[in-house]
């Protein structure tokens, strides 16, 4: 008997972002996988051979090990280089001593500051993740790097998370689009890019001991989607295994998550690299997968891949056949990046007038309006004679900071700067810092709940700042975190906004209405009362070198901010998923209770209002969507992509940008299944009072769910909803498909 399918309905969410200065086309019509242009290469394979015949076992396991604090051994009597690595999620790092952590004192390697990897989320364009990657390895090419230590895109699982500003968003699709063209950005420059940290690295208490236990399918549908797509579709040749355990075994020693699916199911190439410290074996890591250990200490010899991994062959322990096979990875690396013979590597660049452009293009997209009830944005300069800036916010500086790698950077400019730089002369711009970074000491937080901060104002502060609003025609306060208080190796302890600064605004407010705040930060914070009290509200990044330059257009209305959320700002921190399960931190293990109901999925699934929802931003101009269309109503095959059309129209005066963002539903499904799930996303610019027909592509595949009896992915028959809109709490329409 034939079985009868219902149609299926897609909804599709459109989100339309405001126009910006920009050096490429933001419309995602960019073929990025037409532009791999150095997958790992298995075109020496012979020679790799012949090198590997002629290395001693003391040679051979001075390759997978550091000799100093960023590079392995190399064999100069076979022409075999040192394999150098650098850190870079804001910047390339400075160069520091090879075996302390002091730097060099060099005077030549300063390098462009970029926006952290909020920032880079928050653009929801991979145009842009594009630009940064092949901007930031081309300054790790300048500075003779072959291995760039980035992007980290693990899914924000807490908003404490210490490196919620540094990893990308809490969407496993939004996450796997902005990876790809990052990576590929990245090894256009003969540079390797080395993605991190693998995996189902979450947070950072406990992040060296604890252990996760996350089941088969959240994994595969949540934690390892851009994993996969930027080892599959980005050709990444290095990857970084995380702190953590899972299931019981430390990632670097992890047979399950480095060989049966990374090089078996995967069939990766390229080179497993340890975090620093991260390893605990020499026998079992090395067997389980890792290639590469490297560590902070400087005995470097005692390393588990160093005289012990020699005395483990001697042993038999380990055959000479399996440390070959990571040399050969190695080899490998070094002729795709063109180390080994170097007469035809890439040149690079470094602080150049491009890469400025580029830190600046970035920065401007990822500037959200949050709120702007009374329109005081952009700045009307013709009805103001004094401009108040109030907040320490304003003359902060983000390169340096926190536990981790910052940038020695020659610029960075500050909004405060910027400001006076663009303003008219003829307007008087007073400045209050209203309040001072104070924290606590405490030597037991590092790996818990960071620092300890003094929330109580300096009264002659406020008192400055409150007589500055009063002068002032228009206020603008900026407020916020810094790189100090937001950092690797510590969660934040709860949401509060520290410093004091809830209470300052709430002061300057009732002073002066016409005050706009301004927040500067990479990971959500309690606004629950400056939301209530204020009527123009502007969410900014840790933001590079142009970030002041950048925030500074979007408050005068130079570019029209067409930033999105990358994540749910919760309302209080119990609504969050990680919270409200009583999950995170765990102690010796962390449960991941939620499931597959991260983030937006679970506030969806459990009907609790956000603050500000996943995918929201304001335009300094309207959009509407129309003429909805599929390319067909039913009858899609597994192996099939749906196109939906439609026109955005920019129903205002300003041109700019929005955000289409497309999620898909499933009312009938014999699984469980979040409410709804993105599954496309573009990002178009209208020029005012016009309309651009656009068309989004989703392959069916993108429609499967992980089936744990099969192990293997399934696209349920029936009828799917597409959601159109432009957050994921506000839809425009919605259309029906049906999947046969």
């Amino acid at each position: 008997m034939k079985r009868k399918f219902k149609p299926i309905t897609l909804v599709f969410f459109i989100l339309i972002l405001p126009g910006c200065k920009s050096m490429r086309s933001t419309s995602q019509s960019f073929d990025y996988k037409n532009n791999i242009t150095n997958p790992i290469t298995l075109d020496h394979e012979n020679e790799i051979t012949d090198l590997i015949s002629k290395l001693t076992l003391e040679e051979k396991v001075g390759m997978l090990h550091g000799n100093s604090k960023f590079a392995t051994e190399g064999v100069k009597r076979l022409g075999i280089p040192e394999l150098t690595m650098t850190d870079g999620p804001l910047g390339i790092r400075e160069e520091i001593s090879r075996d302390t952590w002091k730097p060099r004192g060099c005077t030549d390697d300063f390098a462009t500051f970029y926006p952290a990897g909020g920032a880079i989320a928050a653009t929801w364009n991979p145009d842009m993740a594009y630009a940064f990657g092949k901007s930031i390895g081309s300054e790790a090419r300048d500075r003779n790097k072959d291995v760039l230590l980035a992007p980290a895109f693990n899914i924000i699982r807490t908003p404490l998370g210490g490196r919620t500003y540094e990893y990308f968003t809490e969407d496993p699709f939004l996450n796997k689009k902005l990876a790809v063209p990052y990576v590929i950005g990245v090894q256009e420059n003969d540079v390797s890019a080395c993605i991190k940290h693998y995996a189902v690295n979450n947070q950072e208490t406990n992040r060296g001991t604890v252990d996760v236990i996350v089941d088969e399918r959240t994994l595969r549908e949540v934690y390892l989607p851009a994993f996969h797509d930027a080892v599959v579709e980005g050709k990444a040749s290095s990857i970084m295994g995380a702190y953590n355990k899972f299931r019981g075994d430390y990632l670097n020693e992890n047979k399950y998550l480095l060989k049966d699916i990374l090089k078996d199911q995967w069939n990766f190439k390229g080179v497993v690299i340890s975090d620093w410290n991260a390893v605990h074996s020499t026998a079992k890591s090395l067997k389980s997968g890792l290639d590469i250990e490297m560590g902070t200490e400087v005995n470097f010899e005692n390393y588990y891949f160093a005289q012990p991994l020699i005395d483990a062959v001697k042993n038999n322990e380990v055959a000479e056949s399996e440390v070959d096979e990571s040399v050969r990875r190695v080899l490998r690396l070094m002729y795709t990046i063109k180390s080994i013979d170097p007469t035809s590597r890439k040149p690079g660049s470094r602080n150049t007038a491009a890469h400025l452009a580029d830190a600046y293009n970035i920065a401007a997209e990822a500037v959200v309006l949050l709120k702007n009830e009374k329109q005081l944005l952009p700045l009307n300069l013709k009805g103001i004679k004094k401009l108040g800036v109030i907040g320490a916010n304003s003359t902060r500086k983000y390169s340096l900071g926190g536990y981790g790698a910052g940038v020695k950077t020659k610029t960075e400019i500050t909004p405060l700067e910027a400001l006076k730089e663009k303003i008219p002369s003829h307007i008087q711009i007073i400045y209050a810092e209203g309040y001072k970074e104070k924290y606590l000491n405490n030597d037991e937080v590092k790996q818990n709940l960071g620092k300890k901060t003094v929330n109580q104002l300096d009264q002659s502060l406020l008192a400055e700042a409150k007589m500055v609003a009063k002068e002032s025609d228009v206020v603008l306060i900026f407020a916020g975190s810094n790189r100090d208080f937001e950092s690797e190796a510590a969660d934040r302890a709860d949401l509060e906004l520290p410093f004091g600064q809830v209470e300052l605004i709430k002061a300057v407010k009732e002073v002066n209405p016409k005050t706009i705040a301004v927040l500067i930060a990479g990971a959500p914070y309690d606004l629950n009362e400056i939301n209530s009290n204020i009527s123009t509200l502007v969410w900014s990044w840790f933001n590079g070198s142009e970030g002041g330059n950048a925030l500074a257009d979007v408050l005068l209305g130079n570019v029209n901010p067409s930033g999105k959320l990358p994540w749910t700002m919760p309302k209080k921190i119990e609504d969050s998923p990680a919270h409200a399960t009583n999950s995170f931190p765990g102690t010796d293990k962390v449960e991941y209770k939620e499931g597959i109901l991260v983030g937006y999925r679970w506030f969806d699934a459990k009907r609790i209002e956000p603050l500000y929802p996943f995918g929201y931003g304001l335009s300094y101009t309207t959009f509407n969507v129309r003429n909805i269309q599929v390319d067909k109503k039913k009858n899609y095959k597994a192996t099939d992509t749906l196109q939906v059309s439609m026109d955005v129209q920019n129903t205002g005066v300003k041109s700019g940008k929005e955000v289409i963002q497309l999620y898909l539903s499933k009312a009938d499904s014999k699984i469980e299944r979040s409410v709804k799930e993105l599954k496309g996303f573009k990002k178009v610019f209208v020029k005012a009072n016009s309309s651009r027909r656009i068309n989004i592509n989703i392959p069916i595949k993108e429609f499967a769910y992980y089936n744990v009896c099969k192990s293997d992915w399934d696209v349920e028959s029936g009828e799917y909803i597409i959601h159109v809109g432009n957050s994921s709490r506000n839809m425009f329409q919605k259309v029906s498909v049906t999947v046969d």
